[in-house]
């Protein structure tokens, strides 16, 4: 009941509805362009494709980061992976070249970053383009994907600007609901593209007229189970405490009293996942640019475009784990948590102010993050494991390897990332309703 009131007073306020109207608009814009197709495309072999099961893991890991536009070989088809893939590439070069770690220190130097990872998500966006192409005419046995495709000139170009220009519109769209609308933009998208598919994979589910009360209660087992791990690792934090000095001017005594730093188990949400998600494609997508027709590139595309294998399982484990360290690390150090509590006057007892506090923090959170880390690890293999254990309990490999997964219905990664995003959105329709004194939803 408390929950329907604080939506009731969401809805009220004006501006507030305004906000939550105008992302539900752009995300059914996004939807509506999701079914608008690529000049050229033919039908008949792409159906074929996503009926087939060569290259489903690649197309999932693809439909998760545009939203559902692959199915349908959209003009969005792209996605916002290709900015995805910008922002890793800009953050690890500012750790590395001093002039962007200038340029990010700088009043306004975020800003200029921000511009930076625009005009790079260009050609990332052509890259995707002419990968994502080429290793799903691989995966065709009869015909082409976009017939004239690499043999006309004109429809080639026709082609592949439109696939960037899609990309930079779902770019535009993710910026005007951080704008103007409720939430983080692009992950809202994503969002929005995770539940667009559920209806449909909860379909093939009960399509294994076999198995199907089978799949039901898996589905149901490992989506409660995965949800209050979630919470639990999402709402777990390590206590820092804070000591402030006393300081007495005139008659007056300023300072003197203690609080706490809560360092989260996870303090970077579901941001390794997508980084994760959209990086375990990228060999594929190296192998259909720069090694069609050659073994090494057909090796690249069974192994990381297929959603199977171990290299495939244990290469997406190693990435989650590591872009879990390497943003939680990034986080802290932006923070600067040390010359911060040192200029305020506070300090954790028996650590010297500055740098040894910094040190400090960082020490700890990367012991804490090891569990988070873990846990988002374990989520990104979940639908592997599944069909591990789907084998050892029914003797079947067919049926979880090819589609009727209960694990992919959302998948662990799409769970954490709904979950996010719905927890992240409620916190910021608290904090509007908390502002005009009305109770929040997360009370």
């Amino acid at each position: 009941m408390q929950l329907l009131d604080a939506v009731r007073n969401a809805i009220r306020l004006p501006d507030l509805r305004r906000k939550i109207l105008f992302t539900i608009f752009i995300l059914l814009i996004y939807q509506f362009a999701t079914h608008v197709p690529v000049p050229g495309v033919n039908r008949s072999a792409l159906e074929g494709l996503l009926t087939g099961s060569e290259g489903a893991g690649f197309l999932q890991v693809l439909n998760l980061l545009s939203g559902g536009a692959v199915t349908n070989f959209s003009v969005l088809a792209n996605g916002v992976y290709p900015y995805i893939t910008a922002q890793i590439i800009l953050q690890l070069l500012t750790g590395v070249i001093p002039a962007l770690e200038r340029i990010q220190k700088e009043p306004g130097g975020q800003e200029k970053l921000n511009q930076y990872t625009y005009f790079l998500a260009i050609p990332m966006g052509l890259l995707q383009a002419v990968g994502q192409i080429n290793i799903m005419q691989s995966f065709v046995a009869s015909g082409q994907i976009i017939p004239g495709y690499g043999t006309n000139f004109l429809l080639t170009v026709q082609v592949l600007a439109t696939m960037t220009a899609g990309t930079m519109l779902a770019i535009w769209l993710g910026n005007l609901i951080t704008e103007e609308g409720i939430g983080n933009g692009i992950s809202m998208i994503i969002f929005g593209g995770i539940v667009a598919q559920v209806p449909r994979s909860f379909g093939i589910l009960l399509g294994d007229t076999e198995w199907w009360l089978y799949n039901v209660l898996m589905f149901v087992l490992i989506t409660l189970v995965t949800v209050v791990a979630i919470i639990v690792i999402q709402e777990g934090v390590r206590r820092i405490p804070v000591q402030y000095g006393k300081r007495v001017r005139g008659r007056r005594q300023y300072g003197g009293g203690s609080t706490h730093i809560p360092l989260r188990v996870n303090a970077v949400g579901m941001i390794p996942l997508i980084f994760a998600q959209a990086l375990v494609t990228f060999p594929a997508v190296i192998g259909g640019i720069f090694f069609s027709g050659t073994p090494f590139g057909a090796w690249l595309s069974e192994t990381f475009a297929t959603n199977s294998g171990f290299w495939y399982w244990a290469f997406t484990f190693a990435l989650v784990v590591g872009f879990t360290y390497f943003y939680t690390d990034v986080m802290i150090q932006q923070q600067n948590l040390g010359d911060n509590l040192q200029r305020q006057g506070g300090f954790i007892p028996g650590i010297r102010p500055g740098k040894r506090t910094q040190d400090y923090i960082t020490k700890v959170t990367r012991r804490i993050t090891f569990a988070g880390a873990l846990f988002l690890g374990i989520a990104a293999v979940l639908p592997g494991i599944t069909i591990l254990v789907d084998y050892l309990l029914t003797g079947r490999l067919e049926g979880a390897a090819r589609g009727a997964n209960p694990a992919t219905v959302i998948g662990s990664a799409g769970l954490i990332i709904v979950v996010g995003v719905v927890v992240d959105t409620m916190r910021q329709l608290e904090a509007q309703l908390v502002m005009r004194n009305y109770e929040g939803f997360m009370r």
